[in-house]
């Protein structure tokens, strides 16, 4: 776990080009050898692929079909080059992205080899996958979120404060010095910039010196002063030895001259393969050949979208069967002889080489990683843990609760009785809406991370658990003090006491409840839905409003733990024994028990144990379901 004593230091002294200074990198030095993040990589990947097709199931008119996402692609990409895929909106760049960085659980079929071996656990550790949505957590620092990263993916070998160094020389290297220490940002936070965030999903990835890069659309959204520095540093990355394969929807013509390799989709199938600077070439030798100067990018998307434009001379009816029909006879068996040159490529159809996951070792123990998540977790949360509006919502509740019920008199018994009820429904419900959300809003970054095997799924798990603690305690802590003593509750230590701890373990179920919801389902909505009508259900049948239950319905009370942790609030305040002043004639009081009144007779006194016992039962049991609804859910 990072000691509070790691703190953001000012970033090491950088040249004009961002190049840190040799002495500035002992940790860099000892991970890759070398001074510069885009210098070299140890381990250098060539990366073949073959006739690769993938299939998708979709239901039409309850008829199963199979969608064929791609068909056909063949090409390499050695160190040091850039291989960027083009093509329009749903061609299938991102689809070939993903089988050839392992990821795609559909049906693939051909042959993807890296340096002639299948995909595997150790050229999954040698690959950095920087997808085009920049998911971070939006209230960490730059240096936070890098820092986190390394924690968890660097080796232990590595000593903590080298890895603090070498997230240090990542800052340098991509030129976000100066905002290091600025939040991420979010929707609703002010925060660094696009370009910033993309720097940092890449830096993410060159934290672990990746032999493989590939990046998704990693200049959309940006301006193109943005998106041409952000390929400058892809393109320095490459000079570096690495492999980069990048898909990319429009680049201009600046970017375009920096792609060494094109492969140029259309709905799935290539239309070419070759050099970027041989495009324009092929396609003036097939017919089109523009008449104006133009970015070689805008000609390329067109004819992938099947539009032979204007300034080409050549009009045909069918552009996209015509280039398909060129790429057979003219590419074709060239980029074939080109797979099959140097190596024999071994078959990865049938999951891109996923079975191979279950040997991967991890870069750090179970427990690291548990101390790790947590200290994330709680600097992520930090703001919004204790926010001023939640601890004024719990604590006006608290103080309007005990105004209402202030001082109420044992007489009063219904109102007291009203009171306890209030009270343990409160505490049952309002944590469950709040957890409901946690797996669903995390759903994006999980499945990043658990992709890059940043973690195990329990100690991710355990730790986001624990880390929410201090606000799911404390909060109802306050809120009892406040609540207990106004409304006039038993004064003594003891009750007092254990209603606090019946309370907090209230809380700990409700919450474990909320949990299992949000990981079922996994969508916001869904998830609070299904806990609405959940809360209502329990409400009803809690033993306060429906008394007589008939017995054909009446097992879902024992469902409900707002059941027993009001009889345990009841059992805490009153015992068997315990009367209560009803009235009285000729001038008389009158006593009757307790246990005897109509509400309290519902669910009766006693067997707290029992009631306890129960509670803890569902303590574990629903976080035991939400921890494997989690895991089928990813």
């Amino acid at each position: 776990m990072p000691p509070s004593s790691v703190a953001p230091k000012p970033g090491p002294g950088s040249s004009e080009t961002g190049a840190v200074q040799p002495d500035e990198l002992p940790a860099f030095t000892a991970l890759t050898g070398s001074n510069s993040i885009v210098q070299r990589t140890l381990f250098p990947v060539t990366l073949k692929f073959e006739d690769i097709g993938c299939k998708v199931g979709s239901k039409s008119d309850s008829v199963l079909k199979q969608k064929t996402i791609l068909n056909g692609i063949t090409g390499t990409v050695s160190p040091g080059e850039v291989l960027a895929m083009l093509g329009p909106s749903g061609s299938g760049k991102t689809t070939l992205l993903t089988a050839l960085g392992g990821r795609l659980a559909g049906k693939l079929s051909g042959r993807i080899t890296y340096n002639g071996e299948p995909f595997s656990g150790t050229i999954r550790r040698k690959t950095g996958f920087v997808s085009q949505d920049d998911v971070l957590y939006q209230h960490l620092t730059v240096f936070e979120t890098l820092l986190f990263t390394a924690l968890l993916r660097l080796p232990d070998s590595l000593k903590e404060h080298d890895k603090v160094r070498h997230v240090e020389s990542v800052i340098a290297e991509l030129g976000l010095t100066k905002c290091r220490s600025s939040m991420i940002g979010g929707p609703l936070l002010r925060g660094i910039s696009g370009g910033e965030k993309k720097r940092v999903s890449i830096g993410q990835e060159m934290l672990i010196n990746p032999s493989l890069l590939l990046l998704d659309e990693p200049t959309s959204g940006l301006d193109s002063t943005t998106a041409q520095r952000i390929m400058n540093t892809i393109r320095g990355l490459a000079g570096g030895g690495r492999t980069i394969v990048t898909t990319i929807h429009q680049p201009s013509s600046r970017v375009y001259q920096m792609f060494d390799k094109v492969v140029l989709l259309s709905e799935g199938r290539p239309i070419y393969y070759g050099s970027g600077s041989g495009a324009m070439e092929y396609f003036s030798s097939i017919g089109f050949s523009p008449s104006i100067p133009i970015n070689p990018a805008d000609l390329l998307l067109d004819l992938a979208n099947g539009v032979a434009p204007d300034y080409c001379e050549k009009k045909t009816e069918d552009v996209r069967e015509y280039l398909l029909a060129a790429y057979e006879k003219n590419i074709w068996s060239k980029a074939k002889t080109e797979v099959r040159s140097s190596e024999t490529i071994n078959d990865t159809s049938g999951g891109g080489g996923l079975k191979h996951r279950r040997g991967e070792k991890w870069s750090t123990s179970w427990w690291n990683e548990f101390c790790i998540l947590i200290a994330r977790g709680l600097r992520e949360r930090r703001f919004e843990a204790f926010n001023k509006l939640r601890i004024f919502q719990v604590l006006s509740v608290a103080i309007l609760g005990g105004l209402l019920w202030w001082q109420t008199p044992p007489s009063h018994i219904d109102d007291r009785i009203a009171m306890i009820f209030f009270y343990s429904v409160f505490w049952g419900f309002y944590p469950l809406y709040n957890a409901v959300f946690t797996f669903p809003q995390d759903r994006a970054i999980l499945r990043k991370e658990k992709s890059s095997s940043m973690y195990r799924l329990s100690s991710y798990f355990l730790a986001r658990t624990v880390a929410d603690l201090p606000l799911d305690l404390a909060l109802p802590a306050a809120f009892t003090v406040v609540f207990y003593f106004m409304g006039g509750l038993t004064p003594r230590p003891l009750p007092f006491l254990l209603s606090l701890l019946n309370i907090l373990l209230a809380v700990l179920v409700s919450q474990g409840l909320g949990l299992l919801f949000g990981a079922l389902l996994m969508d916001v909505k869904q998830a609070a839905t299904l806990a609405s009508v959940t809360t209502l259900v329990f409400l009803i049948a809690g033993g306060y409003y429906v008394r007589r239950i008939p017995p054909f319905i009446g097992w879902i009370r024992y469902l409900s733990f707002s059941y027993y942790s009001y009889r345990m609030l009841l059992g805490v305040q009153y015992g068997e024994g315990d009367v209560y002043e009803c009235g009285g004639g000729g001038g008389g009081t009158s006593y009757c028990r307790v246990a005897d009144f109509p509400a309290v007779k519902a669910v009766g006194l006693g067997g707290l144990w029992v009631d306890a016992a129960a509670m803890v039962a569902m303590l574990v049991g629903y976080r035991v379901l939400a921890y494997f609804a989690l895991r089928r859910a990813l």
